[in-house]
């Protein structure tokens, strides 16, 4: 679905990417966390043929996106974080839109705009922020395009909003389709993402299964002094220290995204040696 090899990338004399190499595979909702500058946005353009490499190769559908040929676009989709709609209604959109993707499903798009609670009675100008944001995640969704790229799309909804998306976001994944959700709000995608990739200073600092993780790792709480000094990584709270450490029970508990990302970024080489072995 998409391979990259190599990847160097600069704005001027900014340094973004430095050979980064990543694969990813249909049937999966990939998690691209990281901080604010971090290249995710960057990551997702040169994906999209949005931003091209200095070097190195990134290959879509057998693409390459820096063609943007007519087959490769009708085959991804992207939600920016940042966007402009024009002035017109919903049906205007859909008209100006919609036939750019051979396989767009309009009855789709209609249950989506219902399930979001979408007024239909204002130009998307006069839309608020978050409803403008799910119109753009009902398109993509309806478009059955096999890459969807969705950079920061929970910033802008609502609490019930974002339990709305990750539900449908679980329901549209099938074993053609490959979806990547870029975000620093982690709490957002737990329940919903199967691999974590984290990208830190331009290069990708972790990349795993959940499945993995939660085979390898333990997120819980501990009133043992001992055991929270040896963690990976913990933190007080009002029931005693939360930490992350080595699962030697061998039973997979539940991931938690948030304590995963402190832990890689305060002590990725340590973890990620309990991975290699």
């Amino acid at each position: 679905m998409v391979s990259i090899q190599n990847l160097h990338f600069s704005y001027k004399k900014k340094k973004v990417f430095d050979g980064l190499n990543l694969e990813l595979k249909p049937g999966h909702i990939y998690g691209l966390l990281g901080k604010n500058g971090m290249g995710k946005s960057t990551l997702l353009c040169n994906m999209a043929g949005l931003l091209f490499p200095k070097e190195g190769v990134v290959r879509v559908n057998e693409f390459n996106p820096a063609e943007r040929q007519a087959e490769f676009l009708q085959g991804i989709y992207m939600v920016p974080e940042e966007f402009h709609l024009p002035n017109i209604s919903i049906e205007a959109f859909l008209d100006g839109y919609a036939p750019f993707y051979p396989q767009f499903n309009n009855q789709q798009f209609q249950q989506y705009l219902h399930i979001f609670d979408i007024p239909r009675d204002s130009t998307l100008q006069h839309m608020s922020y978050g409803q403008k944001k799910k119109v753009l995640i009902s398109f993509a969704l309806a478009s059955n395009a096999k890459l969807l790229l969705m950079d920061e799309p929970t910033n802008g909804l609502d609490i019930m909003s974002k339990s709305q998306f990750r539900k449908v976001l679980a329901e549209s994944i099938n074993d053609e389709r490959c979806i990547i959700v870029s975000t620093h709000q982690v709490k957002d995608l737990e329940n919903l993402i199967d691999r974590v990739t984290i990208i830190e200073d331009g290069r990708i600092l972790f990349d795993q299964t959940v499945e993995a993780i939660v085979q390898k790792l333990s997120f819980r709480y501990s009133f043992d002094d001992a055991e929270v000094k040896a963690a990976f990584y913990a933190e007080p709270s009002l029931r005693g220290s939360v930490i992350v450490a080595a699962n030697t029970e061998g039973e997979e508990g539940k991931l938690d995204l948030e304590l995963l990302y402190k832990a890689i970024v305060t002590n990725g080489i340590t973890i990620q040696k309990l991975f290699n072995v």
